[in-house]
């Protein structure tokens, strides 16, 4: 059965990749050095607004993939909330001792990780890895070999999977029952782990002798199947980008939604 992947194309997918990639970086960077909660947040819905209307994709697929931000949320924040340092107690029970300041520092953290988690996601769903390896090559000047050799890897991803579930009917059908506990587990990981590492190790030789064949470590006057540049959507990205973080700024200044303006324990 085929899986419908299908998606409109925005204006985030027509951005350079290479540029994408280091804005992005260079957010969760400057995501590091944030310590106002209400600042995250106008960041947080900035990011989601990218999400959600930016992205190309259908609303049921975003909400499918945006179940793990909660568990995220969850796990970041009440580590920090239930066992966090502080002088204003709400609660105290037992090891759990949960704080003003612990209450605040951990929902920042939560928000940050869904941040994180949003703008890595954003990076996946508008940007086609051929893509991405073709402007790392022709922007960032990554020698061909290397790009290829990814993208080769990630052709070669489908075909792994698809081996492992012959491999599987092969065992089914000849009748090899899997005994269970530890031994089972090692013998069912012997069956499989040696043909696929074999296969693997013959088609990564091919792969590679063809590669060399084709000159693909020459890197002097190297022609592209894509041409990949600049264009105005980097402007606008970089644009909205700025207003953003701006505009969170001023309005977690002027209108804060805590009192709190710095989470860190002194």
């Amino acid at each position: 059965m085929q899986i419908d992947f299908s998606y409109n194309e925005t204006w985030l997918h027509k951005i350079n990749p290479s540029l994408k990639l280091i804005i992005i970086v260079l957010l969760f960077i400057h995501l590091l050095t944030i310590h106002n909660i209400n600042f995250l947040i106008n960041y947080l819905i900035g990011t989601l607004i990218l999400y959600v209307f930016c992205t190309g994709h259908p609303w049921k697929r975003l909400l499918i993939i945006s179940a793990p931000f909660i568990l995220i949320f969850l796990t970041s924040s009440t580590s920090m909330i239930f066992f966090g340092k502080g002088e204003i107690t709400w609660v105290k029970w037992g090891l759990v001792h949960i704080t003003e300041e612990s209450f605040f520092r951990g929902l920042h953290l939560g928000f940050r990780g869904i941040i994180f988690a949003t703008l890595g996601v954003i990076f996946a769903l508008t940007t086609r890895p051929v893509f991405l390896f073709y402007s790392l090559m022709q922007q960032l000047k990554l020698k061909p070999k290397y790009a290829y050799s990814f993208m080769a890897a990630i052709r070669l991803i489908p075909l792994m999977l698809e081996e492992a579930q012959t491999l599987h009917y092969a065992l089914k059908v000849r009748g090899v029952q899997s005994e269970k506990g530890v031994r089972g587990f090692y013998k069912k990981l012997k069956s499989y782990s040696i043909p696929l590492l074999s296969q693997s190790i013959r088609r990564a030789y091919r792969i590679a002798v063809a590669m060399e064949a084709k000159r693909f470590s020459n890197t002097v006057n190297r022609t592209y199947f894509y041409r990949l540049g600049f264009s105005k959507f980097d402007v606008i990205f970089l644009f909205y980008l700025m207003i953003v973080i701006s505009s969170s700024y001023f309005t977690a200044i002027s209108y804060p939604y805590f009192p709190i303006m710095d989470v860190r324990y002194n």
